[in-house]
């Protein structure tokens, strides 16, 4: 190469290093114009997507590509209360974007931010319109007059969610608030970091004067509107849900909760769908109406398919829950309809109007679960839930499946159907409880409603008061199943009917106002378990029947003896011995036909024993309806000939102690009493007017409000 050659190489390389210089130079003088214009442009587009006041600080650059502002807030114009501020905000600003006239920001870095949500009692608020659909975005017509779509409503908030979230940002001291008339909310971030999607944070939440400290992790895709993340209480200690607290009076925690939003796809006809799962670790439920302790599923977790639309949300076809080692695959549709114009501003099929909020909800739900090992099954129980049966073992196996079909403005279509299917099901070992002591001599203890014992005494032999099955009198044990449990000697524990109709009244009367608990029902909940009226109780309750009935744990003569013997027939009164001395000085064997049908009537109310009786002794109305209607029912079946049930009488002869309590005045004359005209005893089907029973726990309710007794002495 020549010198004249290498002398042009090297103008030339000086020329270009000359030019980047200057352009350099250039772009280093022109930079902050372009970045104060740039930022001019972002104000103005965040202010027409947005009814906001949008303040930025002086910026600079503190390198060759990264920005510095001092200072940002956000304040909507519709309520003049600022909403979010900054301190100082960092980001990096790609050059060429810059030149290009469209700034692209990214590694968003902010410190000692603030956000703070609110809304007055008047419904106003600094932050609805970040969801809020625009007024010149065009939509599809909403007819509002179908309830609220919530998959409309849904998918504008998670896409409000999704769109504001960086793909880079790393948040430094942040510190959200939230006031309302009924909430109050702090959240104290040191630090939360998005990295290449992956999320990384502390935070103290206090919401409604409930405290938790919680680590986040997971990962993000805002484009796909995809995230998985893992939540967990910190220090070893558990995160408390708040809100079903303050609102429910109800305890629910967990150790940790993942949860992944996979799909979403929001269609033409208005209908979000959503596929994801859900898992807790140690998730633990207390309520006083679902249990007196704490109920904990060790490992839960769903698959979900959910669809929301006009009025409706449902889980379809898909959807899988997993509860320790049992699989569930439930389908749930929730729809509001139309309320019938008969009833709107009216009690609708007898729901008080501050329960009208429940009309036009119809509600369908179907469950199944795999087939079931039986050790699986019994090991899957939520602990706390299933006390007196942990530790059972058993070979075989179970699948469970439930369906009800429930609609609000026809309460009386109400649909249920529960059950478990087993094969070659069979109990190895009992866990906490023996349920074979039926068959045996155990000491049983009664105790008041408010959990206090009464008395404690053996059932068996040994006990002088005990009465065997065939020493009872045949017309009282006839009565009693008569009235409580029509088919007792053939059902395997469970009358569907009778709890369908129960369930209707509860529902109606927003109460437990009717049981619907079989002879089986009731002498298990006795025997093993106790009187507090809860749903776990109820669960529990069921599953031993369901045991004892299908293993045939128990002949049914034998439960009858058991229940006689047990049940409580007055104030202190426990057991069929001690009733029949009571109240007519006799022995179980000899009770007559109409002292019978006393003893059964009284069985749901056994304290208001005087109810069925005025002050002179005298059968009051509903006392002889209950004895013509079950005696007539006895005459049906063949239990007695239908001259005992012409020839039945309308008073009862009390020789025992009881008298006392029950005939408390005389008369001065001889009163003939006049049996009432037969034809006033309507022919009625008590399988259907009772359906187990009506009061608590069993039997005929004669809505008596007459104070009980005072209770006998001794005994």
């Amino acid at each position: 190469m020549t010198s004249a050659t290498k002398k042009k190489i090297g103008i030339g390389l000086g020329i270009l290093v000359v030019l980047l210089l200057s352009g350099l130079g250039l772009f280093l003088l022109k930079r902050q114009e372009l970045l104060d214009l740039a930022l001019q442009k972002v104000k103005a587009k965040v202010e027409t997507k947005y009814p906001v006041v949008l303040t930025l600080g002086p910026a600079r650059f503190t390198d060759l590509n990264t920005v510095q502002l001092e200072g940002v807030s956000l304040v909507p114009t519709t309520l003049s209360d600022t909403l979010f501020t900054a301190k100082q905000v960092r980001a990096s600003l790609s050059v060429r974007s810059l030149f290009a006239g469209r700034p692209v920001f990214s590694n968003l870095e902010i410190d000692n931010a603030r956000l703070t949500a609110r809304q007055t009692r008047a419904g106003q608020d600094n932050y609805s319109f970040l969801y809020k659909k625009k007024k010149n975005q065009p939509v599809a017509p909403v007819d509002t007059s179908k309830g609220t779509n919530y998959g409309l409503l849904a998918n504008q908030l998670l896409e409000a969610t999704f769109d504001n979230i960086p793909d880079e940002a790393d948040f430094q001291n942040f510190l959200v608030t939230y006031q309302s008339p009924r909430h109050q909310a702090r959240l104290v971030m040191p630090r939360l970091a998005i990295e290449d999607g992956d999320i990384t944070g502390q935070l103290t939440a206090n919401i409604d004067s409930v405290e938790n400290r919680v680590g986040v992790q997971g990962h993000i895709d805002a484009g796909d509107y995809e995230v998985d993340a893992n939540i967990f209480g910190l220090d070893k200690r558990p995160v408390v849900l708040p809100y079903v607290q303050s609102r429910y009076g109800a305890r629910v925690q967990f150790d940790s909760v993942r949860v992944s939003l996979s799909d979403k796809d929001f269609g033409g006809d208005d209908e979000l769908t959503v596929k994801g799962t859900a898992a807790a670790a140690n998730f633990i439920v207390n309520h006083p109406k679902l249990s007196d302790s704490d109920v904990r599923f060790p490992r839960g977790g769903i698959d979900f398919v959910l669809k929301m639309g006009q009025a409706s949300f449902a889980l379809e076809k898909g959807t899988r829950v997993l509860l320790n080692k049992m699989e569930l695959f439930p389908e749930l549709s929730v729809r509001r309809l139309p309320v019938p114009e008969r009833v709107i501003g009216k009690d609708i099929n007898g729901l008080t109007n501050r329960n009208q909020l429940l009309a036009g909800l119809q509600v369908k739900l179907n469950v199944e679960s795999a087939e079931t090992k039986a050790n699986d099954f019994f090991a899957s129980l939520p602990e706390g839930m299933f006390e007196t049966l942990e530790g059972t073992q058993a070979e075989g196996t179970v699948q469970y499946h439930l369906m009800a079909d429930l609609d609000m403005n026809q309460l009386d279509s109400l649909k249920f159907d529960s059950g478990l299917r087993a094969t070659k099901f069979r109990i190895t070992r009992f866990g906490r409880e023996n349920l074979n002591k039926l068959n045996e001599e155990f000491p049983y203890t009664a105790y008041n409603d408010k959990g206090d014992t009464v008395k404690t005494f053996l059932v068996g032999p040994s006990n002088p008061e005990y009465t065997p099955y065939n020493e009872v009198s045949d017309y009282l044990k006839y009565a009693i199943m008569t009235a409580e449990d029509p088919r007792f000697m053939t059902h395997r524990g469970f009358m569907e009917k009778a709890f369908v109709k129960s369930a209707i009244q509860n529902i109606k009367e927003r109460r437990f106002a009717r049981g619907g608990s079989t002879i089986s029902m009731q002498l298990v909940k006795n025997v093993f378990l106790t009187r507090k009226k809860t749903l776990v109780r109820k669960a529990e309750e069921a599953l031993i029947v369901w045991i004892i009935e299908n293993t045939r744990l128990a002949t049914k003569e034998r439960m009858l003896e058991v229940y006689l013997n047990i049940i409580e027939w007055g104030p202190k009164i426990y057991g069929v011995h001690e009733a029949a001395e009571f109240y007519f000085a006799k022995e179980p064997r000899n009770l007559n036909l109409s002292e019978s049908l006393f003893l059964a009537s009284i069985i749901p109310r056994p304290k208001y024993y005087r109810n069925g009786f005025n002050q002179y002794g005298e059968m009051r109305v509903s006392g002889r309806y209950f004895h013509r209607l079950i005696a007539q029912l006895m005459a049906r079946k063949g239990y007695i000939s239908q001259s005992e049930y012409e020839n039945l009488g309308t008073s009862v002869n009390f020789q025992g102690p009881a008298r006392q309590y029950i005939v408390r005045a005389t008369r001065d004359t001889v009163r003939t009493i006049v049996a009432a005209d037969s034809s006033q005893y309507e022919p009625l089907n008590l399988i259907d007017l009772l359906g187990g029973d009506t009061a608590p726990d069993a039997g005929v309710n004669t809505n008596q409000q007459e104070p009980p007794a005072t209770p006998p002495q001794g005994n």
